[in-house]
């Protein structure tokens, strides 16, 4: 289903900086060494609580390795094409980046010892964006199919996650999809769509306001 025909730029623009910031580390030291990865802005708790709080914003930017990136940048191609199109691009902005944000900040609240990156807590976001549409739009026959698929589609993601020796931050994934939800939920979705419903929105802005404010508080109280 394609909405508008406007151009995803959000998302092109998304996918041609994780790029570059690839190519620039694999030339600077390596996307796998762990000093350079807190060179470029790997999260890092002992860091953040310093007062480097863009690490809950650079990690989105950052990956580990060249398939991290590949599969990143696919599943980002796709889903953030359809998604940027059905939200337009400011809703998609806001359910990225609080998504991101709220990934690494429950990754960083959690997991102290880790050092964490890439744009996987914003794209799990974005799952939890189709989950949404499935909750909300529950008489669209279309979109609680995309929920239910998406909704398998996160449960093997965390499952896999959970296999030894992966050295996926399934905290980052599960606080993205968290935030990815509710700011879906928050922002609503295009008239086209038919009316939003205030009261899922005001659901969902206090919803992340309560989980945003909560993991921040876990984080600094240490």
């Amino acid at each position: 289903m394609q909405i508008t025909n406007k151009k995803p730029y959000i998302t092109y623009t998304l996918v041609a900086v994780n790029v570059l910031v690839f190519i620039i580390m694999t030339f600077s030291g390596g996307t796998t060494n762990v000093a350079n990865l807190l060179r470029f802005g790997a999260s890092f708790q002992p860091y953040i609580l310093a007062g480097q709080w863009y690490r809950l914003i650079t990690p989105m930017f950052i990956h580990i390795g060249f398939e991290h990136l590949f599969l990143n940048m696919l599943t980002l191609y796709f889903c953030g094409i359809f998604l940027e199109q059905l939200f337009g691009w400011w809703r998609f902005s806001i359910i990225y980046f609080i998504a991101g944000i709220g990934g690494n900040l429950l990754s960083t609240a959690l997991a102290p010892t880790t050092v964490s990156a890439g744009a996987s807590t914003a794209i799990f976001g974005m799952f939890g964006a189709f989950v949404m549409l499935g909750v909300v739009y529950r008489e669209s026959a279309y979109f609680q199919a995309l929920g239910r698929q998406f909704g398998i589609l996160i449960v093997l993601n965390l499952a896999f996650a959970l296999w030894p020796g992966t050295g996926i931050d399934i905290l980052g994934h599960v606080g993205g999809l968290i935030g990815g939800f509710l700011a879906a939920l928050m922002v609503g979705t295009p008239r086209l769509l038919g009316p939003n419903n205030r009261r899922y929105q005001l659901m969902g802005m206090v919803a992340l306001i309560i989980y945003t404010t909560g993991t921040i508080w876990w984080l600094v109280k240490g």
